[in-house]
């Protein structure tokens, strides 16, 4: 039997037993209907394909209406399986940070990046978030300093799409990054690995810009970061 069917048997068998997470019913000699399973995994790929963007266990719990956040990595460890069974141009995949992405396979990429859909931000815009992530925590009269006044309108608009946020400190104001950038751009959320990657980025472009989005190579790179950085940390939190 197949890994990812087999996973869904046991799954459904788990679910059957604690009767808290879809309807299941076990027929005859080790027949199972799946259908309440069947539907929370639909779901998770429908998820993931309008996000765009890696998502956390806690969202797609929500998505699906369960509470385990293990029962649903089972699931999602489902489609990542049913997707390299099929062997097409999209694939599903398990980041090392326990998020679940949706992503063109980097063969097919450079071939149809020319169709993709026009990017999110314009440039004005796009540089003046580039220097918050990099800069951050910073006030928003030092990012008018350096970008100039049009910068007010692109701070607005980047509120609005919700790659930052705005604190009132005093008579100024803190602006930061959000998780929904870093998991867009397939960064780190902690801000010091972050600005590794996004001083990776802007050496390879030449310039202090983040490109409209990242391809798939990137985000490989991106995530090949982070993770030196994860073992960094854990190998200076054991040492004597």
């Amino acid at each position: 039997m197949a890994r990812w069917l087999s996973e869904m048997v046991t799954l459904t068998a788990e679910t059957s037993q604690a009767n808290n997470d879809g309807n299941i019913k076990m027929i005859g000699a080790g027949e199972v209907l799946m259908e309440g399973l069947e539907e929370k995994v639909r779901l998770i790929e429908a998820a993931l394909y309008v996000a765009g963007r890696p998502l956390d266990l806690k969202t797609l719990c929500s998505i699906t209406g369960s509470r385990s956040e293990e029962r649903v990595r089972r699931l999602a460890r489902v489609l990542v399986e049913e997707y390299k069974r099929r062997n097409g141009a999209i694939e599903v995949l398990e980041l090392d940070d326990g998020r679940f992405v949706m992503q063109l396979r980097m063969e097919y990429a450079d071939k149809v990046k020319r169709l993709a859909i026009r990017p999110l931000l314009t440039v004005g815009p796009l540089r003046t978030l580039s220097y918050i992530a990099y800069k951050q925590p910073i006030t928003q009269k030092q990012v008018i300093e350096v970008r100039g006044r049009h910068a007010y309108g692109h701070i607005r608009e980047l509120i609005k799409m919700g790659f930052i946020s705005k604190e009132k400190c005093g008579r100024d104001s803190i602006l930061k990054t959000t998780d929904f950038f870093a998991d867009y751009f397939g960064l780190s959320r902690n801000i010091q690995v972050m600005r590794r990657q996004l001083r990776m980025i802007f050496e390879k472009r030449g310039e202090e810009t983040l490109p409209a989005s990242l391809g798939d190579e990137d985000r490989r790179e991106m995530a090949r970061i982070e993770e030196q950085e994860l073992k960094r940390g854990e190998k200076a939190a054991t040492a004597p």
